[in-house]
């Protein structure tokens, strides 16, 4: 019972769980205070204990005449030397400065850190020479070909360690260009099957995406390139800096050019046993006149040829000399293309006049400025949603930047531009526009290697604006496993409709009719030429969902079975609706990738090749997969704002700052090194903290 009386004051255990008065005693700093045990050392107590042995607490409550006062004394006294507890504020201060200073130290260790690794890098003496084996056949190459050139047989380098040594007698693989394709098949290439041999005219590789911005000065121009030589380096390849010129295919010769340090142009060739073709390509004029008075904007020296002649109209436009007609003239920029390059640059040229030009310069610039966008489709935009592409337009509206849909330009004068607008009631209308600034960005063209291949490969070749290849990507008109081409200069033919008799081979043979145009096919004979079409023509799977519907559709006569004829109408319907691929830098990734998985493979299936003395035939088909191009999505930057299209299953959107950041943040994990991203990301903090870089130089 007076166990459960004590249970009901807050503070006290129950008289079966309290410890004995020695244990108390024994452990006081533990469980009571000094005040406490003089309490309990001066209760009363009935029963004597046996010396040496400790009272039991049970016995002692009961026997003891334990008083409530007691046990109150008991719960309230406070220990004198008890510390007081300490205010919240001062913990969160404690905390704060533990941090800190955990944070100074971490930042302290990390800059020494980077001055002791910076040290390393520096060498303070000349390095030692040594003697260099070099092949004479690298100092004189040998003369030969069918223009008696010397042939580069055997570099330089060749003998400078082990590793080059091994490499020197492996397959030559040559790689025309050092954009997106190409590097993306050096980044994924086992660098042990191959000999490398990179030719291009620049040696860097440009991440083209981000090149609108490094026309006004949001990102510097060092941000967006990279040697071409560190990517080498990590395939142990050679590069030469020279302009492809020909090919000659029956000997594996590529003809190059290149200015010597007398200013003479000298010609060689490249041998190859593996060429891939990677050159891009070049704005598309459109026969238009006066295009000397345009810029483009293809390469980083474009980026700052723009921002020279940007900044350089606005100066003059500040000097009191400067007529009012002439200062409207100067101010007037137009962009002339609606696709996403001409779009993403007028968004860019808004941000500048409208961010940095109103705090640095007379605030008559500002209201004087206008920008112009001229499109010859109904939609900037247009390979897009059509919601986003009006989206833009709303977007550009409320920018006051003016867009100029069903334009054509025929003509580019000095101070202005002449072109042709359709109007709503279908009349066509000629305007002129004074201006101080064009770009000029309307589709690609043919560089002139793929011309001089294309004129020199005849019917192979039907296509004016690239090179036609197979779904392989192995250039048409070649010899079959020589030469592939990527990227921007080469487009996937798909003619479907063109191999039925292949198709349709092992059918008639399986069946015992020696004509495949006298087969009649069955359903389950269509479902095996399904299959094939599937195998050879990846891109055209879509259109195969439903072979029941198709074979039912196109059974004119209802006789259960596709004659020859039928069957060539169904495959040129799919024929019909398959598009080309978008001349496109995710397109040239997907392509290098490619190539870089299949050469790898055929590297390891040499062996066995060999051994079943298989070199003829479709290898290729043999050993991987046709090309497949998945396409990822778009995206634009359209002020201050971005569009983004994934397709149709996957949706579309648009937003302000926050998609913004997410368009930026996908072309940063895309960016080609870790050194660009750095960059990158310093160019966007800076432009944050002290504004875009106004200088021309």
């Amino acid at each position: 019972m007076l166990g459960c009386r004590l249970s009901r004051h807050a503070g006290f255990r129950t008289a079966h769980s309290l410890p004995s008065r020695a244990r108390l005693s024994a452990h006081p700093s533990r469980i009571i205070s000094p005040a406490q045990r003089r309490i309990v050392s001066n209760l009363p107590s009935s029963r004597t204990t046996i010396p040496g042995t400790a009272p039991d607490f049970k016995t002692f409550f009961t026997t003891s005449p334990l008083t409530l006062t007691h046990l109150r004394q008991l719960s309230t006294t406070t220990p004198k030397n008890a510390a007081k507890p300490t205010p919240k504020a001062l913990r969160y201060a404690y905390r704060f400065a533990a941090w800190f200073g955990s944070s100074v130290l971490f930042v302290s260790l990390g800059v020494i850190g980077f001055f002791v690794y910076d040290a390393t890098t520096y060498v303070d003496h000349a390095s030692n020479k040594s003697d260099l084996s070099i092949s004479q056949l690298a100092l004189n190459p040998r003369r030969g070909g069918p223009k008696n050139l010397p042939i580069l047989e055997v570099f330089i380098d060749d003998e400078d360690d082990e590793e080059r040594k091994r490499q020197k007698d492996k397959p030559r693989l040559v790689i025309l260009g050092g954009g997106w394709g190409g590097v993306a098949l050096l980044k994924e290439l086992n660098p042990e099957n191959w000999h490398v041999t990179v030719v291009s005219p620049t040696n860097y590789f440009l991440f083209t995406p981000m090149l609108p911005s490094a026309t006004v000065g949001t990102l510097g121009l060092r941000s967006l390139v990279e040697p071409i030589r560190r990517i080498i380096h990590g395939v142990r390849g050679r590069f030469l800096r020279a302009k492809a010129e020909d090919v000659d295919f029956s000997a594996r010769l590529v003809e190059v050019s290149q200015l010597d340090c007398h200013g003479v142009e000298q010609r060689f060739y490249v041998p190859y046993d593996k060429l891939v073709i990677a050159v891009g390509s070049v704005t598309n004029p459109h026969g238009v006149k006066g295009l000397e008075h345009c810029h483009f904007l293809k390469d980083i020296r474009d980026a700052r040829e723009i921002r020279n002649s940007i900044i350089h109209n606005l100066e003059l436009a500040c000097l009191p000399t400067t007529t009012d007609e002439d200062r409207k003239r100067l101010l007037s920029f137009v962009v002339s293309g609606g696709g996403p390059t001409g779009v993403e640059f007028a968004a860019e040229l808004y941000d500048l006049l409208n961010e940095d030009l109103i705090q640095l310069f007379p605030r008559l610039l500002r209201n004087e400025i206008s920008v112009h966008l001229i499109q010859s489709r109904d939609h900037i935009l247009n390979t897009y949603d059509e919601t986003l592409s009006k989206y833009a337009e709303e977007r550009f509206a409320r920018d006051q930047v003016e867009v100029l849909t069903n334009s054509r330009v025929s003509e580019v004068k000095e101070d202005s531009i002449v072109f042709t607008q359709k109007q709503k009631d279908g009349t066509v209308v000629t305007k002129e526009l004074p201006m101080g600034f064009c770009l000029w960005s309307t589709g690609v063209s043919q560089a002139d290697l793929c011309k001089t291949l294309s004129a020199k490969l005849g019917n192979a070749q039907n296509n004016r604006h690239a090179l036609e290849t197979d779904t392989h990507l192995r250039l048409n008109g070649t010899p079959l496993g020589d030469v592939y081409a990527i990227g921007d200069c080469a487009t996937v033919q798909n003619n479907v409709a063109d191999h039925i008799i292949s198709f349709l081979r092992s059918i008639a043979w399986k069946h015992g009719v020696t004509d495949p145009e006298k087969l009649s096919l069955h359903f389950s004979d269509w479902r095996n030429v399904a299959e094939q079409v599937k195998k050879r023509f990846p891109q055209a799977v879509g259109h195969l969902k439903r072979l029941d519907k198709l074979f039912e559709e196109y059974d004119r006569d209802q006789s259960g079975t596709l004659d020859f004829g039928e069957l060539r109408e169904l495959l040129k319907t799919i024929d019909s609706k398959l598009t080309s691929l978008p001349a496109t830098a995710q397109r040239a990734h997907q392509q290098g990738s490619y190539l870089a998985h299949k050469f790898n493979k055929l590297a390891r299936a040499a062996p066995g090749l060999r051994a079943n003395e298989i070199s003829d035939g479709d290898v290729d088909a043999a050993v991987y997969k046709a090309f497949e191009y998945k396409h990822l999505g778009s995206l634009a930057y359209i002020g201050n704002s971005a569009v983004f299209d994934f397709g149709n299953d996957r949706g579309r959107f648009a937003g302000g700052l926050w998609a913004v950041y997410a368009w930026r943040s996908i072309y940063f994990a895309q960016s080609v090194s870790f050194r660009t991203r750095v960059l990158m990301a310093m160019d966007w903090g800076k432009r944050a903290l002290f504004g875009r870089d106004l200088m021309s130089y």
